[in-house]
């Protein structure tokens, strides 16, 4: 139902108007967009309001990037584009960063900025929060459009949803100048100028000689491995990948956010012989994972010296030899790709070498065992271990929990060691390991699912969005937030020997997060152990109130970036000193 103003043209007759508004709102509603994540702000204050009116829900955030943030991963979690709504130049430059991130990821996600006049813009004459926005958005996402008058946002919008979500998926930015808002025009034309996209993510169906490629080198392959990425993930093809994995008889390795495509526990689930597998496999197939730096760019130590043949599966032909020769690339939507290969393997499948899938399980249950005592220990305070040993019963009880986890040493050891049951209940920092993200994420997450979520930060990745606890309350959201705090950025046990400045990496000794949720209405608590920390997680998830728990770790816990160490250049003069 169009939203429609009406206006006296003249004595005795009315003619029905609408305007930008209007038919920003009924654009978005017409093509199922039902959330909007925002700050409010000049030009865009009166939109949110006016959507919320309309049946839009419209969560407003403290901060624009977390805003965006939460727009993403709804993105991802729905497949339909988040859609994220800032102020202008200030506001846009905070949300572009969750942009790029969103663009960077694959997550289909629009981010709707209210800009200035082109006409005062375009000559540098000094504008309310005057940039040219479209052109710094431009080489940060997919595509970038600007709406100029009334008539062409239901083309704006429909291009910004088809280009967010076709092929491979992104962010894209859309500028609405601020005097588009308040354009009238004629309802009926209104209405017919709106735009409802069709088949906005057409399947992508492999070719027959490619699918036929791809299984007969996995099916001459000694020591076989499947890679499944977020893109596996974000597919939704669950059931396909399920029965090809199972059929197939090969090894999987799951990346983060792919982590409960197929459960943890499977047993062909390679994940706690990781290194075995990189180091050892001889036909590696990558199912929506990339060969970028988080698998060593497909070379390396960790690849071993045993020749390697790689299968990619990819909607992106340019993603194929991006860093290693693929040679059975596969280009199309992966359920498309994967129900291909299920019909082509046909009934006589042979299962890997039972030499290599017992290794591989011999290995698993080596580290498994191995990892099992430092998960059990009450240290007071607590080390990484131990608190994630909590963590990780709690998910196994909890399975349908969607787990959000951001750190350094907090990220690093969660990914391992905390199995996943489901698919997409694991949300994390992706491909560019930024932090910042844990806030948004779990509120989208809370929002889209209705599903408890479980946020796992360290204490320096919860400072960057660590305002949004007002919004968890504000909103009422079944989110436990657990902060991992030993004082510090890696450790809190740095020194600076040259003044009283504190060091470089170093928090405020002993400081009391669980305060900020309290604060604001919230459940906080503080554990100092982990038999307390399981007691405040279970309470909290049965309670469903938001909470966070402030879980207090050893200072010299931890170690420098985490397992990412080597990223950080050394300097060889300072260590001659």
């Amino acid at each position: 139902m169009l939203n429609t103003a009406t206006k006296s043209e003249a004595p005795g007759t009315e003619q029905e108007l609408t305007d930008g508004f209007h038919l920003v709102i009924d654009a978005l509603k017409l093509n199922g967009i039902n959330t909007i994540y925002n700050v409010p702000g000049i030009p865009i204050t009166d939109l949110g309001r006016m959507a919320q009116a309309a049946g839009i829900r419209v969560i407003s955030f403290r901060h624009e990037q977390n805003a965006g943030y939460a727009a993403g991963i709804a993105g991802y979690l729905t497949k339909k584009p988040g859609v994220c709504l800032t102020v202008s130049a200030p506001g846009f430059l905070n949300g572009l960063t969750a942009l790029a991130h969103a663009t960077t990821n694959c997550y289909p996600m629009i981010l709707v900025s209210g800009s200035s006049e082109r006409e005062i813009v375009d000559l540098q004459q000094g504008d309310y929060e005057e940039m040219d926005q479209l052109a710094i958005a431009k080489p940060l996402c997919k595509a970038a459009y600007r709406v100029l008058h009334a008539q062409d946002i239901g083309i704006g919008f429909a291009r910004a949803i088809r280009a967010a979500v076709s092929g491979r998926p992104g962010g894209v930015y859309l500028d609405l100048p601020a005097k588009l808002f308040g354009q009238v025009m004629n309802a009926d034309a209104g209405q017919k100028s709106l735009v409802k996209v069709i088949d906005a993510a057409p399947a992508q169906i492999p070719s027959p000689a490619s699918v036929k490629r791809a299984l007969d080198v996995l099916k001459n392959a000694k020591r076989p491995l499947i890679i499944l990425g977020k893109g596996a993930a974000y597919a939704q093809a669950d059931e396909e990948i399920k029965n090809f994995v199972e059929k197939s008889g090969v090894p999987f390795l799951p990346m983060s956010m792919a982590k409960g495509l197929l459960p943890d526990s499977h047993p062909q689930c390679a994940g706690a012989a990781r290194s075995t597998v990189l180091k050892d496999s001889d036909v590696v197939m990558l199912i929506g994972a990339r060969l970028n730096w988080l698998l060593s760019h497909g070379k390396g130590k960790s690849w071993g010296e045993s020749p390697k043949k790689f299968i990619q599966v990819d909607i992106e032909p340019r993603e194929m030899d991006s860093n290693v020769e693929i040679v059975a690339p596969v280009v199309g939507d992966i359920g498309s790709v994967v129900s291909a290969f299920n019909q082509a393997m046909g009934t006589g499948w042979t299962a890997p070498p039972a030499e290599w899938t017992k290794a591989i399980v011999t290995k698993r249950d080596e580290n498994v065992a191995k990892m099992a005592p430092k998960l059990m220990n009450n240290k007071s305070p607590m080390d990484y271990h131990g608190a994630l040993g909590v963590l990780k019963n709690v998910i196994k009880d909890h399975p349908e929990a969607i787990l959000v986890n951001e750190g350094a040493n907090t990220l690093d050891l969660a990914r391992g060691v905390i199995d996943m049951y489901k698919p997409r209940k694991r949300l994390d920092v992706g491909t560019w390991g930024v932090m910042g993200i844990g806030m948004g994420q779990a509120i989208a997450a809370a929002l889209e699912t209705g599903h408890p979520v479980l946020a796992v930060e360290g204490d320096s990745a919860f400072g960057f969005s660590g305002m949004e606890v007002e919004t968890i309350c504000r909103y009422n959201l079944p989110i436990c937030v657990v902060i991992f705090n030993n004082d510090g950025i890696y450790r809190g046990t740095d020194v600076n020997g040259v003044n009283d400045d504190p060091a470089t990496t170093v928090f405020v000794k002993g400081a009391r997060y669980d305060k900020m949720m309290e604060a604001f209405g919230g459940v906080g608590v503080n554990a100092t152990s982990p038999d307390e920390l399981k007691r405040a997680v279970v309470e909290a998830m049965a309670s469903r109130k938001p909470t966070l728990i402030n879980a207090v770790i050893d200072p010299a816990a931890g170690s420098e970036s985490g397992r990412i160490g080597n990223l950080n250049p050394q300097s060889v003069l300072q260590k001659k000193k």
